[in-house]
């Protein structure tokens, strides 16, 4: 199946959701905060508890099955949108669910309209589908990259315009 296409959906998190969510980024985050230092078993899930929002969190299942999350709310420091705690299972990736689910993200904050902001580990695969979905770097640091996208002003057909 097309992971971009139909079986997937998003639902609202639950308190109980927690623990998968926190073991989840201790699994995708691993590599990349290896790479940096970073990396501390306790630590990585520690962190996402204690920051979970379940207001804020969808679970992302395909076919019924959890396999991501992705938390999107008010931007803690301004105007618009904050994405974070955007983890997809190993098998779920590459095969355009994150793309899907980025977009139908993007499409809420578009008709606020909203700029949405989010954070990327240095040297993340992560940053290529975030450049290539608007975002740009507003500011960085040796491990973080603070990323953010403007609003899509709204095209022929209410596409986002191309750059010629």
């Amino acid at each position: 199946m097309d992971a971009a296409g139909e079986g997937w959906s998003l639902r609202p998190a639950r308190d109980e959701d927690v623990e998968p969510v926190a073991e989840l980024k201790a699994v995708v985050m691993r590599d990349d905060l290896t790479r940096l230092g970073r990396y501390d078993d306790h630590r990585v899930r520690q962190r996402l508890r204690d920051g979970f929002r379940p207001a804020h969190t969808s679970v992302i299942e395909q076919d019924g099955a959890f396999v991501g999350c992705v938390a999107f709310g008010p931007y803690p420091h301004g105007p618009g949108r904050y994405l974070e705690h955007f983890y997809l299972a190993p098998e779920a990736q590459g095969r355009g669910l994150g793309t899907a689910v980025l977009r139908a993200l993007l499409a809420r904050a578009d008709a606020e309209p909203a700029p949405v902001r989010l954070t990327v580990v240095q040297g993340s695969a992560a940053r290529r589908l975030y450049e290539r979905e608007g975002f740009t770097v507003e500011a960085e640091d040796p491990i973080d990259v603070l990323m953010v996208r403007e609003p899509a002003a709204p095209g022929l057909f209410g596409e986002r315009p191309t750059e010629g």
